[in-house]
């Protein structure tokens, strides 16, 4: 039997024989809640870190091109920002989070690079198709996608996720990808790489998650499946599963009060801020990956492990 249940800064879990055990965590951010998906980031207190001063680029991605979806805020700014160091131009398909994607295509430019933004629901074939045409025509190919747009919704029950809740939720994280990624294909040559973001959900199963956890399931096959049709073509296609990152996704689905412990049941006893994935990103972009195809990445703190 296992358990585990928080009290102020104190993680508390119950490991059979081995007891009560309680571990320190540091509080990444106090309680706060936003109402809409996937959240914005400007809202947010603190502000996620997204850029790491300490990063420099090495030319990892001189003359490639980019499509990040959801690449305004969070996780997906993160990756824009280092693939821009690393000498990419970048497209960044959003939903409607005008004041964020703005602030990143500012971000951007300022450090020299060039940005697209196109503002859209990724769950409509047909955005995914002004994406791949508007890209085309203005950088002329396409070398990596990012597929990292998605929403999350806390329901306690099976019994209290909708049908409306249920069919999103598929929507945005699985048939956006599925969509864009069809759409991509074309144009994508030899040495091209897809990204996919999983979860650490996906792999221990989080109960107030069902239906995300489902998409995030998903997404792991859909990537293992891919990364093997397409591995003669010499087109890899690896997924990362991050644990908790401090982005606008997790106040626009959790309750308030579950803020604070956010991340603390990993072995390292905290959440992470965006700047800390970016360099993965990186890594499955560049050449520095290529005998790798069809993985998952575990960015997690310890939290799933092996």
């Amino acid at each position: 039997m296992n358990f585990d249940y928080h009290f102020g800064n104190q993680y508390y879990k119950y490991c059979g024989d081995l007891g009560i055990k309680a571990t320190e965590y540091e509080i990444m951010a106090p309680e706060q809640s936003q109402k809409e998906q996937p959240g914005k980031e400007y809202l947010m207190n603190p502000l996620p870190i997204f850029d790491n001063p300490n990063y420099r680029g090495s030319g990892k991605l001189n003359g490639k091109v980019a499509i990040i979806t959801g690449g305004d805020s969070g996780l997906g700014r993160a990756a824009a920002i280092a693939f821009v160091k690393e000498g990419a131009k970048v497209v960044i398909p959003y939903y409607n989070e005008h004041k964020d994607a703005e602030y990143t295509k500012k971000y951007i430019e300022n450090l020299g690079g060039e940005c697209i933004l196109l503002s859209g629901d990724i769950s409509d074939k047909n955005f995914c198709h002004k994406i791949v045409e508007k890209t085309i025509q203005t950088f002329g190919k396409i070398d990596v996608l990012v597929n990292n747009a998605g929403v999350q919704y806390q329901q306690d029950t099976l019994e209290n996720i909708s049908e409306e809740q249920f069919d999103r939720t598929m929507k945005v994280n699985v048939y956006g990808m599925f969509y864009l990624t069809k759409v991509v294909l074309p144009y994508l040559a030899s040495g091209s790489s897809i990204i996919n973001l999983s979860s650490v959900t996906a792999f221990y199963g989080d109960p107030q998650l069902i239906d995300y956890v489902t998409t995030k399931g998903a997404i792991v096959g859909f990537t293992r499946a891919l990364a093997r049709n397409l591995a003669l073509k010499n087109i890899r296609v690896n997924a990362i599963a991050p644990g908790f990152f401090w982005t606008p996704l997790q106040p626009a689905c959790w309750v308030k009060e579950k803020i604070p412990s956010l991340g603390s049941n990993s072995a390292m006893a905290r959440g992470a801020m965006p700047y800390e994935l970016a360099p993965t990103f990186v890594f499955l972009a560049s050449d520095d990956s290529s005998y790798m195809t069809g993985q998952v990445i575990h960015n997690n703190g310890g939290e799933v492990m092996g």
